[in-house]
């Protein structure tokens, strides 16, 4: 059963493009996202021509610069459009932050005749990425990566597996973290990989306790051969170029947070407004209604910290910090929103009547991509000690 339409978040938008922006991506939600969500999820159906939608309505290339097929988006509002997909549906939003990430290291650190080369097609609409970082035994030490990039002529010969790869089977190209080196993280660096590339292959997709409409796969490199002029940076800048994007990734991860959280609060809000016991409105009593105060509370503090770090960000200022504290705060909010939502629900919440616990499954794993809570607890920590 879906809720009714939620009144549309209060924004402080930077401009009437943004404004424009985010009534799109609204009125997207509500006609491509939100009647299908549910039953997709459950068969495990990737929705692969909504993102061409996304791309055609420029939704996937947003904070790029317009010269390159991008909107040229400040991050500060590219992260609330995020927000708005990822609470209509999460393996989408969560996708269009991927997409955005696997872009990233081209965007920032490739030459200018790659940027010409490969961008535009990357940010044009039809294609869509995945970022390759994790190993089966490198998760969060991902400066002990294994796949190793050999040098032959003009081309890298690559062996080895990535993990946890979000489009892994799916993606048109691989932003790929190699090792070309000597151990550790001066050995690494970026390559950008075509998917129909000879001897690249995916595994069957994970089963996961949630999010199952976004494919989770290992990705497997058996002498696949990378032309050298598709190294992104210098040798050795590779794990540079990973922290870097995942600075921003993270930003993009606490945005996808609070659309889930948003969308759980929403869905408690219109549930205890119309369900009755003791003749009258379940949402009328303290103990309901003060745990509705907190889920709201947790989700506007959420959001101001993962916009006060994008503003950073878009200032040109250190973001790191930030970044971290905001996809900590962010997702754990997330987990506790979700849940609460259940409890809102009673009985109901615990079935698949309504979608409380999806949101619940979908904010686990939030918890854990893109370094996991305990890894930002230890950035924030370092940034500290410094």
């Amino acid at each position: 059963m879906s809720p009714a339409p939620a009144k549309p978040v209060d924004r402080q938008l930077p401009s009437d493009e943004a404004r424009e922006l985010l009534s799109l991506t609204r009125d997207l939600v509500q006609r491509e996202l939100k009647p299908r969500a549910a039953e997709d999820e459950a068969a495990g159906r990737f929705p692969r021509e909504v993102f061409r939608t996304l791309g055609e309505a420029g939704l996937l290339s947003l904070p790029y610069e317009e010269r390159y097929g991008g909107g040229e988006q400040p991050y500060e509002v590219y992260l609330q459009v995020l927000e708005e997909l990822a609470a209509g549906w999460l393996a989408v939003g969560l996708g269009v932050s991927v997409h955005t990430l696997s872009c990233y290291g081209l965007a920032a650190f490739g030459t200018d005749e790659q940027r010409r080369r490969w961008l535009p097609g990357m940010l044009g609409g039809e294609q869509l990425g995945a970022y390759c970082l994790s190993e089966p035994q490198s998760g969060s030490d991902a400066a002990a990566l294994r796949t190793r990039a050999e040098a032959d002529g003009d081309e890298y010969v690559v062996n080895g597996t990535k993990a946890w790869i979000t489009h892994g089977g799916r993606a048109d190209f691989y932003s790929t973290m190699v090792r070309t080196g000597e151990d550790g993280a001066r050995g690494i660096s970026c390559l950008l990989v075509p998917a129909d590339s000879a001897g690249l292959s995916a595994a069957q997709p994970e089963h996961k306790m949630g999010m199952n409409s976004s494919p989770t796969a290992q990705v497997h490199f058996d002498g696949v051969r990378v032309a050298r002029d598709r190294r992104i940076g210098e040798e050795g800048q590779g794990f540079q170029i990973a922290l870097s994007a995942l600075d921003s990734g993270r930003l993009g991860i606490a945005a996808c947070a609070i659309g889930v959280a948003q969308a759980a609060l929403d869905l408690a809000v219109d549930y205890a407004g119309t369900r009755q016991q003791f003749g009258r409105p379940i949402a009328d009593f303290q103990g309901l209604s003060f745990m509705m105060a907190d889920m709201a509370t947790q989700i506007e503090a959420g959001r101001a910290l993962y916009l006060s770090a994008a503003r950073r960000r878009d200032a040109g200022l250190p973001f790191s910090k930030e970044a971290a504290m905001a996809k900590l705060f962010c997702t754990d909010a997330a987990m506790r929103v979700t849940t609460d939502a259940v409890q809102v629900l009673g009985g109901y919440g615990y079935t698949q009547d309504y979608p409380a616990e999806r949101y619940m499954r979908e904010a686990k794993v939030l918890q854990i991509v893109e370094g996991t809570n305990q890894i930002q607890r230890l950035v924030i920590g370092r940034h500290l000690s410094r």
